[in-house]
């Protein structure tokens, strides 16, 4: 394991991830300059002047949680556990995390037999409100299923809600799935998911930027989420109140270039107000997993066109067609006046309403000629589809 980049002592970044908090771009800075042991090697000695770029007070703050970093107990911690520690430059790590620039995370601690890097190269996160409906649910488990048949891995927080309905999903149809944790990995959270989150480290893997034992805050929960925006291609939305934490997470995909998607709701359904919001924005419309993949899936992975059911009178040829819609629906009416409808001569009319009497549609009144009710039924299913 290479845990610095300048090729150091490869406890440092996990030495760091109990002094710094994730997402600490100032920290961050520190290691593109100096490299993450010698980073180490000032916060041990405590001296002054600080590091460039934070006050005194918070490096004094800094100081305090270095004297109590102890990184070979926590390595020892999570290997009892069946936790590794995954850091940039070793061949588990994926690149794309590379993209949070000096927000990457200092390494992630990972449970599960899976490497990271193969699971997150088809991955997409499915994310949404934690009160979600049961509509909510429904459509998180049913793209969750339909992108593992397709060989695609579920990416969500391991939450309540639509995360937990994702992850379920995906377990459901066999597939793989990644929870990614705002706490220790060894300490699932919340507590109600951790058979569930178990489940996941059985089949998949369960992923946290924080070292064993490390409780989840309202700030963690919200740096979580740029970690399952740039690992994944894209994130689906489901469900989402204008506040809600997976907004987050779509926003950060956006500024990562990610594909962003949104599935739609009750337009008087406030859960899906935030959703509503990012599709009038850069995001798309996705209603199952076929659509999704046809967006962050390879060249030519297109999803079934979409039509509704086919009628008798689609078979028709077009000019009879015609002529069936220009008969009245009350009342009979003469050839002169439906050849005058469909825009026909009298002659060509007169044939396609006996072509038309044959297949049930029209029947003789006089010298009419008067819809049946099998072709009222058809006529008004047409008009209504238009």
């Amino acid at each position: 394991m290479n845990g610095d980049d300048r090729g150091g002592d490869p406890l440092a970044r996990i030495f760091l991830t109990r002094v710094l908090e994730p997402g600490d771009e100032t920290g961050g800075r520190w290691l593109r300059e100096y490299g993450a042991s010698e980073v180490v090697r000032r916060l041990r000695e405590g001296g002054a002047p600080p590091l460039p770029g934070v006050s005194g007070t918070r490096w004094t703050g800094l100081l305090a949680r270095a004297a109590r970093a102890d990184p070979e107990r926590d390595l020892a911690t999570a290997r009892n556990a069946g936790t590794r520690f995954v850091a940039p430059g070793d061949v588990e790590w994926p690149a794309q995390l590379d993209d949070l620039g000096d927000a990457r995370p200092l390494g992630l601690w990972v449970r599960g037999r899976p490497s990271l890097r193969m699971w997150a190269l088809p991955a997409v996160a499915d994310e949404g409100a934690r009160a979600c409906t049961e509509y909510g649910a429904h459509m998180a488990a049913g793209l969750a299923a339909g992108l593992a048949e397709r060989g695609w891995v579920v990416v969500s927080g391991g939450a309540y809600g639509v995360d937990g309905a994702a992850h379920r999903g995906a377990l459901g149809a066999g597939g793989a799935t990644v929870a990614v944790l705002a706490c220790g990995v060894d300490r699932p959270y919340p507590r109600g998911h951790a058979g569930l989150i178990d489940r996941i480290a059985e089949q998949g893997l369960v992923v946290g930027e924080l070292p064993p034992g490390e409780h989840p805050t309202a700030s963690r929960f919200v740096l979580r989420n740029r970690v399952i925006a740039a690992l994944t291609r894209g994130t689906v939305v489901v469900e989402a109140a204008h506040r809600s934490g997976s907004l987050v997470t779509a926003r950060a995909a956006q500024r990562l270039g990610r594909f962003t998607m949104g599935v739609p709701g009750p337009a008087t359904s406030s859960l899906s107000a935030g959703v509503h919001d990012l599709l009038r924005g850069e995001s798309t419309l996705v209603t199952d997993a076929a659509e999704v993949v046809e967006l962050v899936g390879d060249i030519g992975q297109l999803a079934p066109a979409r039509r509704g059911p086919v009628l008798p009178r689609d078979l028709l040829e077009p000019a009879t067609r015609q002529v069936l819609a220009a008969l009245p629906g009350n009342r009979p009416a003469s050839p002169e006046e439906v050849a005058r409808g469909a825009q026909t001569s009298e002659d060509e009319a007169v044939a396609r309403l006996y072509e038309l009497r044959a297949l049930g549609y029209v029947e003789r009144h006089g010298d009419g000629w008067k819809l049946t009710r099998q072709a009222l039924i058809s006529v008004r299913d047409g008009r209504t589809r238009r």
